[in-house]
């Protein structure tokens, strides 16, 4: 994806997942307010064009990942529109994107209907993305979590694309700069006890995802 736009394939799909997971967070009882505005507004934000792993791909792999995990989450819907919002404000030179996202979904979410309390629990969910480390028992947290960080499980070619993208978007950050910071966030990520939380994850993406980044690293560091 280096030298081409964000992918914005399947908007048409990811418009109807959108609307399934508002209508049944909503219990499914009213189709008002139309939910099809607030699918556009989202996706325009993710084809933005600072984006290059943050993209309408990103977006379609997690919702993926989260439906492989769903039997684990308490309120699975409310995953869902966590995922929609994650990373709505995206902007690589910034630190405070996962709080403007959050803040993002209290303005939008109660206007499209749905309960204050779900709302919240969007927003922390969000929240939660700055730090991957949810508590034991946060079922939906885990699922999101895990969900957010499977691309780290992904195969050596697709690893790869991704951290590829990963440099690109931070293209404005000098090389030696870059290694060093990405170099601390991998070892950081390392150090972690375990980098997935629900089974499927533990299970199925831990073991690839350490042996993806050690590989990176010591690229880096070499």
């Amino acid at each position: 994806m280096s030298d081409s736009a964000p992918d914005t394939s399947g908007t048409s799909a990811l418009r109807g997942r959108w609307r399934e997971a508002l209508l049944a967070a909503r219990g499914g009882k009213s189709l008002a307010p139309d939910p099809e505005p607030y699918a556009d507004a989202l996706l325009a934000r993710w084809a933005e064009p600072q984006r290059r792993y943050h993209t309408t791909a990103h977006l379609t792999q997690v919702l993926d990942r989260v439906d492989t995990l769903a039997g684990h989450a308490a309120e699975p819907a409310l995953v869902r529109l966590a995922v929609w919002f994650h990373d709505a404000v995206y902007r690589p030179d910034r630190s405070e994107n996962e709080e403007r996202s959050a803040a993002l979904a209290e303005r939008a979410l109660p206007e499209a209907g749905l309960p204050d309390a779900a709302t919240a629990e969007v927003a922390r969910l969000v929240r939660l993305t700055v730090t991957h480390d949810p508590a034991d028992g946060d079922t939906n947290g885990e699922v999101l979590c895990d969900a957010d960080l499977a691309i780290l499980a992904a195969s050596p070619k697709e690893y790869a694309a991704y951290a590829a993208q990963v440099r690109e978007e931070y293209g404005f950050v000098p090389d030696d700069a870059f290694r060093e910071g990405r170099a601390a966030v991998l070892r950081q990520l390392l150090e972690l006890p375990r980098l997935f939380r629900t089974p499927h994850g533990a299970a199925e993406w831990e073991p690839r995802a350490r042996q993806n980044l050690t590989t990176e690293l010591e690229l880096l560091t070499r």
